[in-house]
């Protein structure tokens, strides 16, 4: 049966009365749709019930654009933790508006939605082709990051303060939410603000797109850091190596990391459940046959298993309690009960996963996704992401990609390839 109603559609600030000044370029026109199911026979439910299937509008430069690109300014925010592409998606906007467009006057707001209250004197980058041309090598971000919510007024009064036409803001799920606050309280005044998210989480968990920036990247080191534990696994009798990556409530890091490098034997994800005592069980018999084992886990694996925190960061995210520790003393005290010898060492390569640059085919995607950004606030849209669905790049409400986390799909060939690659029982 067809799923309930997508609502994709767009806001717009108005009509679009000023010609692109972008020459020989391929453009969008305006009734240019993507579906969103991908299947035909998902396609055919939707028209044998008399309905419409959900379509995405395409991303891409439009013949008119809203904004007068000689008296524009734009601003860049970047919120959240690290993640490898930030400094690639910054260089990619900056340099859109410069030379697609003409724009001369980008603000770059430092330290995340703490640089748009005006009273905190954090002082904009003033971005220029020459101030970003050497960052897409480094990690990081040079405009700095925060978390924690602003109040959506004061950020809105010192844009208008500096004439900020349009908004680019890379981050995640907590970001978006303020994007949206800064687009609503944009509209609810009647300033024309154009508000354009840029999907930034290496978790890959932000709804109706296919892939998030930084991701492959985090991916691809993740397999260096396990690369290095099954060496010493298999260096020590019994041993045992556990490595913790990223993903609050997503395990697509941790599977895809198992699935690159294959010498992962038990892969621990959010979304699958498991009991301490199945898994030491499962470790016990891996350990009899192979005398070793390398444990990839998720940040927000098992925590049915701990002490439920009460506490919620500066994001609004619910605190997770520490699975690693938690398992690498669990595998100790276990069989230091049976009396079997086994050499457990712990590796978090975390903060180094995240603030590494991106790798080529990452930053060749931040260069698209930041410029499809660029013509997205151009053509007056607002209160939205650039997504990317079926190899498209696309433009998704905030409304939607913030509703809910994207979850690893259990039922789905991911996982199964990765319970084929392990070896691991489906239930533990």
């Amino acid at each position: 049966m067809p799923e309930p109603d997508l609502n994709f559609t767009i806001k717009r600030l108005g009509e679009c009365r000023y010609s692109s000044p972008i020459k020989e370029f391929r453009f969008i026109d305006e009734d240019e749709r993507l579906l969103y199911h991908a299947c035909p026979k998902q396609v055919k439910s939707f028209f044998d019930s008399g309905c419409k299937p959900p379509e995405l509008e395409m991303a891409g430069p439009r013949r008119q654009i809203f904004f007068d690109p000689t008296r524009l300014a734009c601003g860049i925010v970047t919120c959240g933790g690290l993640c490898p592409g930030l400094n690639d998606v910054i260089r990619a906007v900056v340099l859109s508006l410069f030379h697609h467009y003409g724009v001369r006057k980008v603000h770059g707001f430092r330290y995340g939605y703490r640089g748009l209250i005006k009273r905190h004197g954090v002082t904009p980058m003033d971005l220029t082709p020459e101030t970003v041309d050497p960052i897409d090598n480094m990690g990081g971000t040079i405009l700095g990051s925060s978390r924690g919510p602003q109040d959506p007024a004061e950020m809105v009064d010192y844009l208008q303060e500096l004439q900020v036409g349009v908004l680019f803001t890379l981050g995640g799920d907590g970001t978006l939410k303020g994007a949206q606050k800064i687009a609503e309280e944009a509209l609810r005044r009647g300033y024309p603000l154009s508000v354009i998210g840029i999907p930034k989480t290496i978790d890959n968990d932000i709804s109706y797109i296919q892939k998030t920036f930084g991701f492959e990247t985090a991916v691809a080191e993740a397999q260096r850091a396990i690369y290095a534990a099954h060496s010493e696994a298999v260096g020590a009798p019994n041993g045992v190596t556990l490595v913790k990556l990223m993903g609050r409530d997503s395990g697509f890091i941790t599977a895809g990391a198992a699935l690159v490098e294959p010498d992962v034997n038990f892969c621990l994800v959010p979304e699958v459940p498991f009991t301490l005592e199945g898994f030491l069980a499962s470790l016990q018999a891996r350990l009899g046959n192979r005398s070793h084992a390398v444990i990839a886990v998720a940040e927000g694996a098992g925590q049915d298993l701990l002490q439920v925190s009460k506490e919620y960061d500066e994001s609004g995210n619910l605190k997770h309690s520490d699975i690693g520790p938690f398992l690498r003393d669990a595998i100790k005290n276990h069989f230091q009960k049976i009396g079997v010898e086994v050499n457990v060492k712990y590796i978090d390569p975390s903060y180094m996963i995240r603030s590494v640059p991106a790798n080529p085919h990452d930053s060749a995607f931040c260069l698209m996704l930041g410029q499809n950004a660029v013509h997205a606030g151009m053509s007056g849209r607002t209160d939205m992401v650039v997504g990317f669905w079926n190899h498209r790049f696309t433009h998704v409400p905030i409304a939607l990609a913030a509703s809910k986390r994207k979850k690893l799909d259990v039922e789905g060939p991911l996982w199964a390839s990765v319970l084929a690659t392990t070896g691991q029982p489906h239930q533990m």
